[in-house]
Order: C-alpha cells, then structure tokens, then sequence
C-alpha cells in the first residue's frame, strides 16, 4: 500500500485487537491499577451522532497512554438499558422492550467498534440483563435490611435495631428515620404484633413505602422524575404532568445528606458540579418556630435561617400540598383557595424553584400569631413555597427577601424593615409609621449573634427550636412501567411487605399482554398471570426507577461475570474507586448524587473499601451541530441563495447538512431529498446554491446530525478520533464542522509518508538522528504526556502536526518508531499498522511510553535576526557560550551582512545576548 488508505487497514486491526484480547484485563497485583470509565449510554434508535464520542475518544486516549505507561487499565463499556423510550416504542409496536433494546445495543457496538475505542468487551453489562438486575434487587434488599445510626454516622443491619426495640424501647436511638416515627417502651415492643412491628421498622429503614408527592402523568401511566417534566408536561410526549400524593417505594438519601456534603472537599471534581450538589443538597442551620393558628388549635412549624428577621414578619406562606390548608381555609375563601391549589399543585418543584418572575397566591382567610411579638399576621398559600424543603411553611419576611417583597407588593401587604437601633435615623418616626421596627433584644449585634440570640429567646419562650435543615429529600423509588427491574419484595395478607429470599432472585419480568396500566389502574406487571410468591402472594407491582441500575454499575465491571457477588473481595480491593469518569453535567445532582449514596451505603456495610465511588470526575463540552439553512421564496417552489435572500420574501428551512459541502448545496440531491422539493427552483449566486449557516445543538429536527459511520467511511476513524479532539479543550462547547476535517486527514497522510515509500515499503533506516531531530522528538514526548495528563488533547494534536512537518526529511528509527507510540493513543489504527510494518511483531500497545531526556531539550545555540542601520537582514546561529566580541567579528563575514555592509566599516556592532544583533555603517 503506497499511500495512505484507511479503509485497507482500520477493520483489520480492529479484528486483531478483538481476536487476540488485546484490551482484556484481569486483577494483576504486580501492576498499578488504572480504573477509566465513561458515563454508559442509554442505547436509543437513533444511534450515535459525532457528538456523542467526544468522551470516548478522550477516555480512550487516556486508557490507551496509561496501558503505554505500564498501568493495569480497566476500561469498560455496558448500557443503560431499561427506560421510558424502549417501553413507549412498545406500547405503540407491540414489540417486546428487549427486542429494540438489543437492535439499538448492536448498533451502537458497532458504531463503537468502527471508532476503534480499547473496550474489554468481556465485561459488558446491560441493565436489564437478568444477570446484572439480581445484584441491584439484591442491594435494595440490603437497604431494606438496614437503618442509619446517626451516632455512628453510618448504616447499620436492622437486626441491631430489634435488639435495640426489645431492651430499651425507642429511647437512646438516635436514628434517621419518619419524623413522627412511633414512641413505645421495651415492654411495649414485646407486646406488639407482627405487623406493629413491621409498621415501625418501615419507619427506620434505608428503603421503605410512604405516601409521597409525585409527579404522575396519566397518559404514560407512571411517576415522573423532576428532570422528565418540563413547563407542567412530560419531556418525552409532551403529556400533562400532575402532582399527587401516592404510595411509593423510597430511599433515605437524606441519612446521608451530611456526608455527601463534607466529602464533596476532597474530590477532584470541578468546582462548578461540587457547587450544584452543594445547594441541591442544601443545608441551612437554623431555628423551626411555631406560629399558632388564631381561633384554632392549630399550630404551624415554620424553618427559617434568619429568626432574628422575626420582627419583620407580615404574612405566612404554606406550600399548596400542605395537608393543614383545608382546616385553615374559611368558607368565604374556599372557592378561590380550591382553584389555586388545583392549579398550583400541578407545577413540578423544579419549575417552581426556576419561576423567580411568577408572582401568584391566595389567602386562606385564617391568621397566625407572631411568636414573639404577639402580632396577628395573614396566612396565604403560594406555590413558590415547596411542601419537600423544611416544613412547607415559610414566615414571609419582605424586607429582606426578594420573592418575599415582590409578593408582599404584588398583593398589598405591610413590608417592614427590621433596625439594630435608632440613633442613626433621619426620621425616628418611620418606626411609627409601620415601615420599621426595632427588634429591642438585638440592638448593636452582629448578623450571627442576632441570629443566636433570636433562637435562644424562641428556646426561652418554648416556641421554637435549633434545627439544621436540608433541602435533599428522600427519593422516590418507584416507577408504573413494566420496562424496569422487579422490586424484589412481596406483599402479605395484610399487605406488609416481605423481601423474596437472595436464592430467588433475579426476580425475573414476567410476560405481559400490553405494556399499559390496567383497567383498575395497576401498573403493567398486574397484567401478568401465575406471577405470586409461593402461588398466594402479591408481588410488588412497580418497578425500580432508571437511575438504580446506574446507581452502582462501576462497581460490576470489576468482575463482571461473578455468578456468586455483585464483585469479589479481591476485585473490589484492587480497583477501589473510579480513577478517571467522564460523562455530561447534566448528571450532577441525579446519577452522581444517587451513585456516592449508594457506594456509602456498601461501604459501611463492609461489601467494599471505599467511601466515594468517583476520584477524578471530568465533564466533556458539548460538540454542537451547524445547521444548514435554505431560503424558500414564499407562494413558491422557488429558493434564492443566501447571498440574495433580502432581495425577496423568504421563508427559512433547515436542510440535511449531509448534501451540503462547504455550504454549497447539491441542488439534484436536495430535490431528491424530499417529495415536495422534487420541481424545486433555485435563484443562484455565481452558478452556485450558497446556504445560511446556524451553530446550535445537533438534533434530527434541524437535519444537522452528522452520522459518524459517514466520516469513517470518507476519512477514517483515526482521523474522526483525532479532529474531535483538535477541535478544542475538552471541557468547552464547540462546533462541528465537517469541512475542517479536511486538516486532519492531510496531516495522517503527511504523517504515512514519513514511514512508507511510493512502492509501499518502509524507508526508515538505522542510521544515527540529528541533535535537531531528537530534540524534535523529545519535545513532542514531552509535551504529548503532559497533555494527557492535563487533557490538553487539542494542543498535542498541533504538536503532532507541526513534528510531522519539522521531522519530514527523517527517517531514523531511533525518532519514528517513538513517534508512533506518542500518536497511538489518538490514532490507534495507522500506529498499528505502521508499527508492524517497520518491522515490530507484538502490538504497539504491548510497548513502553517513551520518556523525554532533558539534555535534549537544553538550547545550545541562539539563532540571532541580523539588523542593519535598523532593518533586519538575515539571521544566523552562535553557540550561546560564544563571547559577544567573537559574534561581533564573525557577523561580518556573513555573506549577506558583507552584500548590505557594501565594504564599509561599521560604526558599531552591537551583540544583545540572545536577543539581537544590530549593525551600524
């Protein structure tokens, strides 16, 4: 092969790779352990576009260089594959979730294998494989089986707390669990029944049923997650969403709330991600107070981080959930609180977080007392209070709060500041007037002490208490799909919940006629027939939620196929915890949150030895899409280009960017493209159809998704490998432009030629290196490790660009043969092939990363620009120990100094060390 061809080569060693288990890896305690792992993809229809390898490709060149350096590399691959879409295309097909499930994971295998990625297939998990879903079933019977201790700030087996039950009753356990868990004596204990018992233990539990708030949508038949409901309807569909109260299986997150927290200090994770789980979990020290419904008996908890602020209180706001609203509406409100609460509630919690503009509420007619100050203050509803943070009732504060004011203003009501003191006043009768008041007690404090001082009078008064807060909540663990994993748990005559036994499991999906709720409502398993534990009991109906598989699936791939643990001991201790994860940020407050729970979760139950699951997290930018655009001519078939469009009346179209080169479009492929555009017009510019241009997200709506089978096809996947990474940082947003690519496929030819001759035969020689190109060579090694090591992976993809052009008269082994290990990790395929054909027989990844020598790279010599009478000449090279005296006098014999010099003898010749050498005639 005489020029460079992808296509002669790229399959071939793909083949090789596979075949010869290459990139398979076992436990190797003589070796130091190197753990990549990608976010894993949920494998839709649609299959990969070449936005979605970015990461890939980076990890891989990460995987691939620490395999070079002597590292045992763990690098796997699996997928995420029960969801919502799998089950919506069956309920439309009819077609089994697991048949389309499979197509779509061939086709992203083997999009993945045509990119050439060092994936150990042999530890493949998908999530909805049996084999893999019995270890989550299994970890959610530990959960079920445990409590957490909050003296011993870890989670114990609930065996430890029915030891606890019948010595001492519920008195000295300090544990997290429902806040109006049951208060009973030892004796009590004894004494209660089965289900008594069962009642309360389901109180503690890690994992437990409770009525919760949720997000439903009928038409899918199933809760939502937060992040599945956007503007009050399903992001998939676009179904309405309602918010009601059903009982559902939960985790308790927020036992784990604080150490979620504190260890978020010690993670190399950007600061940004670290911040997003810092305010989603949360925490706020502060002081619950009570506020006594007037004329009722009645009493209101109210969380607030600033109970100094008191004083300033003219209104109290409930949550629209709150269960209290219908005692505390009056019938001359009831209609008009009704309407609102209907409305209200319906609007999930996040977009009532992200809604700061929306001013909306409605007053119950009841009031409540100011505890301190005695004062009646109105009581409304609003749905900017959320019923899952603190107690869903906040004490309105307007001066100091901006949503606070802006309802206060919106509906009228008193806004008063609240002042340390009065000396400093202009007008002491502002105070009079309402618009200020003087908290008395808290005269001259600081903000903290204030704050202090307010909770110990609250204290004092027995109306309030210290309480540290979170606005984490407990995550709600149920779904009403069928395409899901079992909840391995049945149910007894009295409807208490049992865990099927660890020899039974996997619990299996049965087979179901339709992927629908039942007539009675019941999730899609209640269609199943002959599916009860032991023939008499029901078993649990929902199934767990998409984030459970993902929750703990780094920990599988360690030993993958282990029919016995979810991972051995000796697995589990020698891969420890994720090196290096890349995936998108949009899983930071979800997946990451829901996955360093779970980790804790087996970490202080002893199953493994590492408390965060994650050590380096790095977030990949998002490769934008560049839609073409057409200008039709409007009551036309006609369409102007671009350069024309003002001179008529247009409407814009996207078009498929894949018949667009150059923003010139193929106009017979256009008319081709689609039925209605087949007598298409065209008003040209120079002969040529010119297109608009947009950078935006690639999505199959705006025809701008670049297929990466395509690239592969046309330029290779080396080259698709290397120009993902050449487009910029790998944490940045960039756009995609097929044109550039152009760059990268010249530099691997380029770069081919450097090895092979016209006939197809190596050219490199034994012959000894100039110091001019080792120092070439150790320039690039060492900048090319330390851009894996900083992903820099851009900047090495220049280096490597610029040594090719630098070292292109080479060809001395003791510089190519290193070359092609510094290039593999980015363009495995034409490393490969050149490697053997200069002669080597065992794979280029069985070889060592070279290391660069300083002596190199140390400047021996200064190449000095040449000015006469003040313009520059020319430039010639001096040793840099060469005294200024001997550069002075041998800078005359230059020829083309003597050609400018014209035989006169120069006033001065001034040498500058490294810098400059400056002749004057």
């Amino acid at each position: 092969m005489a020029e460079y061809n992808h296509k002669e080569f790229e399959a071939k060693w793909q083949s090789y790779w596979s075949e010869n288990d290459i990139y398979k890896v076992e436990v190797d305690e003589s070796k130091p352990k190197f753990y990549a792992l990608d976010m894993f993809p949920y494998p839709s229809g649609a299959g990969l576009h070449v936005g979605h390898p970015l990461g890939y490709i980076a990890s891989d060149i990460v995987s691939r260089y620490k395999m070079l350096k002597g590292f045992n590399v763990l690098h796997p691959m699996g997928f995420d594959s029960f969801g919502l879409p799998a089950e919506q295309y069956a309920i439309e097909t009819g077609q089994h979730p697991a048949i389309t499930t499979e197509q779509n994971i061939a086709t992203f295998k083997s999009q993945m294998n045509k990119i050439g990625f060092c994936y150990d297939w042999g530890r493949e998990l998908r999530t909805s494989d049996p084999s893999f879903y019995k270890w989550t079933q299994w970890i959610f019977a530990q959960l079920f089986d445990a409590w957490y201790d909050k003296d011993a700030d870890k989670a114990r087996h609930i065996n430890d707390l029915v030891a606890h039950f019948e010595a001492n009753g519920s008195e000295g356990i300090n544990a997290e669990k429902d806040e109006d868990a049951t208060v009973f004596t030892a004796e009590e204990w004894k004494g209660f029944s089965e289900i008594e018992k069962a009642t309360i233990l389901l109180q503690y539990r890690l994992t437990f049923l409770s009525e919760a708030m949720v997000n439903w949508c009928p038409a899918l038949g199933t809760v939502l997650a937060n992040d599945e409901v956007k503007d009050g309807v399903s992001e998939r569909g676009g179904h309405p969403v309602e918010r009601k109260k059903m009982k559902q299986w939960m985790m308790r997150i927020t036992a784990y709330a604080d150490r979620l927290l504190r260890n978020l200090d010690d993670l190399d994770w950007s600061d940004s991600v670290k911040e997003m789980q810092r305010n989603w979990i949360g925490k706020s020290n502060g002081c619950e107070l009570d506020f006594k419904v007037v004329d009722k008996d009645i009493h209101l908890t109210a969380f607030t981080t600033r109970p100094d602020t008191i004083f300033g209180v003219t209104y109290v706001v409930l949550a629209p959930e709150h269960e209290a609203i219908t005692e505390l509406t009056t019938p001359e409100q009831k209609a008009a609180v009704e309407e609102y609460v209907e409305k209200a509630k319906n609007r999930s919690e996040r977009e009532r977080q992200a809604d700061v503009k929306t001013v909306s509420g409605v007053f119950t007619g009841s009031y409540v007392k100011n505890p301190l100050t005695g004062e009646d203050v109105p009581l409304w509803i609003a749905d900017y209070v959320l019923a899952g943070y603190g107690t869903g009732v906040v004490m309105a504060v307007p001066s100091s709060d901006d949503r606070d004011f802006r309802f206060a203003n919106h509906f009228d009501l008193p806004i008063i500041r609240v002042i340390e003191g009065t000396e400093d006043l202009e007008d002491p009768t502002e105070i009079k007037k309402g618009k200020m008041i003087n908290s008395g007690f808290l005269d001259g404090m600081h903000s903290d002490e204030a704050i202090l001082a307010a909770i110990n009078k609250a204290v004092e008064l027995g109306v309030g208490d210290a309480k540290v807060n979170f606005r984490i909540r407990d995550a709600v663990f149920s779904r009403q799909r069928y395409w899901g994993e079992p909840v391995p748990v049945y149910f007894d005559e009295n409807e208490i919940p049992h865990l099927i036994k660890e020899s039974e499991m996997p619990l299996e999906l049965p087979a179901v006629d339709e992927y629908l709720p039942t007539a009675e409502g019941e999730p899609p398993l209640g269609r199943a027939t002959d599916w009860k534990y032991e023939d008499q009991y029901h078993y649990e109906l929902t199934t767990m939620p998409g984030w459970a598989g993902s929750s703990w699936y780094f920990l599988r791939y360690m030993d993958a196929n282990n029919a016995e643990a979810f991972a051995s001991k000796e697995a589990v201790k020698y891969w420890k915890e994720v090196d290096f994860y890349l995936g998108g940020t949009e899983h930071a407050t979800g997946h990451l949150l829901y996955s360093r729970f779970w980790n804790m979760f087996l970490y202080d139950m002893g199953f493994i030895g590492h408390e965060e699951p994650f050590k380096k997290l790095v977030n990949q930018g998002m490769i934008q899409g560049r839609s073409s655009l057409v200008y039709k001519v409007k009551g036309t078939n006609q369409f102007v280009s671009h350069g024309l469009k003002d001179n008529y009346e247009t409407q814009t179209l996207y078009v498929d960017v894949n018949i667009v080169e150059k923003d010139v479009l193929d106009t017979e492929a256009f008319k081709e493209w689609r039925q209605d555009y087949a007598d298409a017009e065209f008003i040209l510019e120079d002969g040529k159809y010119i297109c608009g241009s947009l950078v935006e997200k690639m999505s199959k709506s705006k025809y701008n998704v670049v297929n990466p089978d395509v690239i592969i096809e046309k330029y290779g996947a080396d080259t698709l490998r290397m120009y993902e990474m050449f487009l910029g940082p790998l944490q940045d947003a960039k756009p995609w432009k097929t044109d550039g690519i152009e760059g990268v496929a010249k530099f691997l030819k380029r770069f081919w030629k450097l090895y092979i001759n016209e006939n197809g035969e190596s050219i490199v020689s034994d012959d000894k290196a100039t110091p001019a190109e080792m120092k070439i060579l150790h320039q690039t090694i060492k900048k090319a490790a330390e851009d894996v090591e900083n992903l820099s992976f851009n900047t090495s993809v220049s280096q490597f660009m610029v040594a090719s052009r630098e070292l292109a008269k080479c060809d001395k082994r003791e510089v190519l043969e290193p070359m092609l290990i510094l290039l593999a990790p980015y363009a495995p395929h034409i490393a490969e092939e050149l490697w053997h054909k200069i002669g080597n027989t065992e794979s280029i990844f069985k070889a060592e990363f070279p290391v660069h020598d300083e002596k190199y790279l140390v400047e021996s010599t200064h190449e000095y620009p040449v000015s006469i009478n003040g313009k520059m000449r020319t430039k010639v090279v001096y040793a840099l120990d060469m005294d200024k005296d001997a550069i002075a006098e041998d800078v005359l014999k230059n020829e083309i100094v003597q050609k400018w010099v014209e035989g006169k003898t120069p006033k001065k010749i001034i040498v500058v060390p490294k810098r400059i050498i400056n002749i004057v005639v």
